[in-house]
């Protein structure tokens, strides 16, 4: 983003948003001032880059096949998901909320679209939509359909917000007729969308 470090896939001719100009001054200044370093910016996306949501359901996996450690990743999630590896941003707690068969979670940043990135790499387009920020604490349950998520009536849907201070992750209901199954096997049964909450676990 700097002057002096050259980008290949940068398209020269299209000009740049509101946005991203924005961007990058802000981040020659906090350069210019010696807070960060230069490739410092850089460094933290690629790691970014590098999570994707096969490492959120090696947590839920392990939760799923152990209730100690469940128990820990329900009251101490940080601890809980450095045990397996995983580093959290200082700047940004996590509170893993566990979907029953009478509460469902549903994750949204209502602000912007505040995201557990470190277990579930960079956010997609639909969370970061205002429609999205919107309408999942409007109308969840419909939120749910489009997406193909019927509930039971009785259950009840509680909307979690997050924010720069605190992100959520959901603990998925495990699937029926998964006894047995390897914390491998069961973490493929984990997606993205279940995480958030607007989805449930794969069956087997």
């Amino acid at each position: 983003m700097s002057d002096d470090h050259s980008h290949p896939d940068l398209k020269h001719h299209v000009p740049l948003s509101e946005r991203a100009k924005r961007a990058i001054a802000i981040h020659r200044l906090l350069v210019a001032k010696g807070i960060i370093g230069p490739a410092e910016v850089e460094s933290v996306i690629d790691q970014v880059r590098t999570r994707s949501p096969a490492d959120g359901a090696k947590v839920v996996a392990r939760a799923w096949t152990d209730p100690a450690y469940k128990g820990r990743l329900l009251s101490d999630s940080r601890s809980a998901v450095l045990e397996l590896g995983y580093r959290l941003s200082r700047d940004a707690d996590l509170a893993v909320v566990e979907n029953t068969a009478g509460v469902h979670h549903l994750v949204v940043c209502t602000l912007c679209s505040c995201y557990p990135t470190a277990l579930l790499g960079p956010p997609p387009d639909w969370y970061k939509s205002f429609a999205y920020r919107q309408r999942a604490v409007v109308e969840p349950r419909a939120v749910l359909r489009e997406f193909g998520t019927e509930l039971d009536e009785c259950a009840r849907v509680r909307v979690v917000d997050s924010t720069a201070d605190l992100r959520y992750l959901v603990l998925p209901r495990r699937p029926g007729g998964t006894d047995g199954m390897s914390e491998v096997e069961l973490a493929g049964l984990v997606t993205r969308d279940s995480m958030v909450g607007v989805g449930e676990a794969k069956t087997p």
